[in-house]
C-alpha cells in the first residue's frame, strides 16, 4: 500500500463508526479515535478525549498497548495556534481536526462516525454503543452553526496543504466536508482536485476573528462565556458559511 500521502483517519461515535473494524487502515499513518470511538475501531492508535471523559471508559492497559493517548495538556495548545476554541468550536470533532492538522501535519484528513446528527426516537441507537448525549447540539455560544465550524476547519487545513473530507454516506450529516469513498481514499497517492473555498471570503473571516479578539489561552472558554456576543459570533459563523464551494466533490 503507497504511504506517498501522509493521510488521517478520524473516528467518532456514530453507527457507521463500526465499519472501521473491517477497514484495512494501514492506508493510513495515524487513526485517531474520539472519546468512546477506540471500541469500535481496533486499529486506532491515537486516542484523544476532553478532561470529563469517565476514567470507566477510559482503555485498559491491554488495550492501550503502547498507543497514543492525546489530552487537554497536548490538544489546548495546538488548537489556540488556529485561533482558539471559541472560534473553532467547543466540540471534540473540530479539536481532533486541529490536533490532527498541527500535530501530524497530514495531508489529508478523513472523517468517519461523527455526522453530529441525533435523530433516533428514544429508546434507538444514536451511536454505536448505544444512545448518546447530543452534546455538540448543547446551547453553547461557539456552536451556534456546525457547517461554519466545518467550513473553518477545512479552510484552514487547506491553507497548510491538507484535504479534509467526509467518508461518511450519511446525507445530512452536519459536517461540510466533501465527500470521498473510503475505497477511493485507500488507493489515493496523489492529492485530488476539488472546489477551493473562496480565498477573499476566507481572509474576511479570520480578519473579523482577529478584530473581535476573543480569545481564552487556557481553551476553558465556558468560564469566561459572559465576555462573548452570541450575536457577533453568529456574524462570523455567517461569514464562514459564505466561503462554501459551490459542489464541493472531491474528483
Amino acid at each position: 500500500m503507497s504511504t506517498a500521502l501522509n493521510k488521517v483517519l478520524i473516528v467518532g461515535s456514530a453507527p457507521d463508526a463500526v465499519k472501521t473494524a473491517h477497514w484495512d487502515t494501514s492506508c493510513f499513518t495515524h487513526t485517531v479515535v474520539i472519546n468512546n470511538a477506540w471500541k469500535a475501531c481496533p486499529s486506532w492508535n491515537c486516542l484523544i478525549y476532553p478532561e470529563d471523559f469517565p476514567i470507566d471508559r477510559h482503555p485498559s492497559a491491554k488495550d492501550m498497548n503502547g498507543k497514543r493517548i492525546v489530552t487537554a495538556e497536548d490538544f489546548v495548545p495546538v488548537q489556540n495556534e488556529f485561533g482558539g476554541f471559541v472560534y473553532a468550536g467547543g466540540t471534540m470533532s473540530f479539536t481532533a481536526g486541529y490536533w490532527a492538522l498541527g500535530a501530524l501535519k497530514p495531508d489529508v484528513i478523513a472523517y468517519i462516525g461523527y455526522d453530529m446528527v441525533y435523530e433516533a426516537k428514544p429508546g434507538q441507537s444514536t451511536h454505536f454503543y448505544g444512545a448518546g448525549t447530543a452534546d455538540p447540539l448543547r446551547p453553547d455560544v461557539t456552536l451556534q452553526s456546525l457547517e461554519a465550524k466545518s467550513l473553518r476547519l477545512q479552510a484552514l487545513a487547506r491553507q497548510t496543504g491538507c484535504a479534509v473530507v467526509n467518508l461518511s454516506e450519511l446525507e445530512n450529516s452536519r459536517l461540510c466536508f466533501p465527500r470521498l469513498a473510503f475505497s477511493a481514499l485507500e488507493i489515493m497517492t496523489e492529492l485530488p482536485s476539488f472546489e477551493v473555498q473562496e480565498p477573499s471570503a476566507v481572509q474576511t473571516a479570520l480578519r473579523a476573528e482577529a478584530d473581535l479578539g476573543y480569545w481564552v489561552a487556557s481553551g476553558r472558554y465556558w468560564e469566561e462565556h459572559d465576555k462573548f456576543d452570541h450575536q457577533k459570533l453568529r456574524d462570523i459563523d455567517a461569514l464562514w458559511l459564505s466561503t462554501a464551494s459551490v459542489g464541493a466533490s472531491l474528483t
